[in-house]
């Protein structure tokens, strides 16, 4: 899917989407299509968006299944600002933060990078993503988009981090 034109005073951001707890009657495609409506409506100008995937729960494979896709978005946003507007929407969505740790939960919005910056957390923010390069469930999906992505710290490629994947090696397309 492509978005809409973007002036040149833009970030390109990746970010990613997990849920494995039902919103009410939404199917996962329809709480999907609501969260990127929602992002549209709250600023960020989105260029692409994987395929919905999913994979089995981490670390507890007994909780439900786990939907997952990325979004290539560009904002104006510093970092800081781009995660609080994330857990706003997560919020809105019925996510409550505090429970233990991985635990099931309707959304969960992770910016997994920002341009080539790196955060090394002393602002509470942590770019690239710590963990997302060996999770299927993230590198998967940035194949469908950007499978050239290259990994910041690692200079790695998306395709060539998913190969490499130790947790979700499960992770795959929603058939539909």
């Amino acid at each position: 899917m492509t978005g809409e034109a973007v002036s040149d005073n833009t970030q390109a951001v990746l970010i990613a989407y997990g849920s494995n707890l039902s919103s009410g009657t939404e199917t996962a495609s329809q709480a999907f299509d609501r969260l990127v409506k929602t992002l549209r409506m709250r600023g960020l100008f989105i260029n692409k968006i994987s395929r919905l995937w999913q994979s089995q729960a981490w670390p507890n494979a007994q909780d439900p299944a786990y939907v997952n896709a990325i979004l290539s978005v560009k904002t104006r946003l510093q970092p800081t600002e781009l995660l609080k507007l994330l857990h706003d929407v997560e919020c809105e969505f019925g996510r409550v933060r505090g429970l233990k740790k991985n635990a099931p939960r309707v959304i969960d919005l992770d910016l997994i990078a920002y341009e080539r910056v790196i955060l090394d957390g002393a602002d509470g923010i942590i770019v690239p993503h710590p963990r997302a390069a060996d999770r299927g469930f993230v590198m998967g999906p940035l194949t469908d988009i950007l499978p050239g992505w290259v990994h910041p710290l690692s200079g790695r490629t998306a395709t060539e981090l998913f190969a490499a994947v130790t947790v979700a090696r499960d992770a795959h397309p929603l058939a539909g």
